[in-house]
């Protein structure tokens, strides 16, 4: 397992675990601790966040804005636009809002959330355009499958996106038919979020897998690391599971220190396995 930084086409890396946003902000008397969380992640060197407008609103840009006050420079800032606001001025509004939210002059990568009725064509205008203006420094998609990002890439300039965020953990592997070899093929990472299936329906099944628990036991680790670890074994994956404790951020970045044996790693395969054929691009 390949626990080096993951690279994006244009050079950059950064750690294959970061922190995900997703359902912070949605109560104002936990904001404090989420942005407590958030900045112990940076401590701990996972410097990748990502949030979206969509999450509570923007009220988890509005954490992340609070958690990266004054350490800015630390931090791989990914934000995501909504597809109704994925074009012309509405992109630039949004644009514009979430970096008022984060409290930040830049984006490091700003993604379309999926993909909506406004040309994909637009949508790499706009994000051109954000780049020219410096509010966003690259960009990449989120939820499109292998058909969406060919589609993408006969465009011009498409073939500037710089990742696809997508639903990934062991026991939801259909992007390794096609999906991930493709962008492998292309030195383009995937972002997978759910890592640890947090809000998918097999959740339990992955923590109260025998196997699963057995690794976890053989290497003194908890399960949430041994399926982290999983999924950052795979070449140019970054994980982004959400914490919003002390505790679970530095679970969370203990998994980057785990090695899964090919024996390991093969029990997975045989307890969890990969499909065999196309299967619908999962979403949650």
């Amino acid at each position: 397992m390949s626990k080096n930084p993951v690279l994006f086409p244009d050079g950059q890396t950064v750690p294959a675990i970061g922190q995900g946003t997703w359902y912070m902000g949605e109560r104002n008397s936990d904001v404090v601790s989420e942005a407590r969380a958030l900045r112990h992640g940076l401590d701990l060197g996972l410097s990748l966040i990502d949030t979206a407008e969509m999450y509570a609103d923007g009220g988890a840009e509005k954490v992340v804005g609070q958690a990266i006050h004054g350490r800015r420079d630390e931090v791989f800032l990914v934000s995501k636009v909504y597809p109704q606001n994925a074009g012309g001025q509405k992109a630039a509004v949004a644009c514009e809002n979430s970096l008022r939210r984060l409290q930040t002059d830049y984006i490091d990568l700003y993604l379309l959330h999926w993909r909506g009725g406004i040309p994909l064509s637009d949508t790499i205008d706009a994000m051109e355009q954000l780049q020219r203006e410096g509010k966003i420094k690259r960009w990449g998609v989120s939820n499109l499958d292998v058909a969406d990002m060919e589609e993408l890439w006969s465009l011009p300039g498409g073939s500037d996106c710089m990742t696809d965020q997508v639903l990934y953990h062991l026991a939801s592997r259909g992007i390794e038919f096609d999906l991930l070899p493709w962008c492998q093929q292309r030195s383009l990472p995937i972002m997978a979020y759910c890592p640890l299936a947090q809000a998918g329906n097999l959740r339990s099944g992955l923590l109260d897998n025998q196997s699963v628990r057995d690794i976890a036991y053989q290497l003194g680790i908890t399960v949430a690391q041994v399926l982290l670890a999983w999924v950052i074994s795979r070449p140019g994956v970054m994980a982004i599971p959400k914490a919003t404790s002390i505790d679970h951020v530095t679970e969370n970045a203990g998994a980057l220190a785990v090695t899964l044996s090919e024996a390991q790693l093969q029990t997975l395969d045989k307890a969890f396995p990969a499909p065999a054929r196309k299967t619908h691009l999962d979403i949650v």
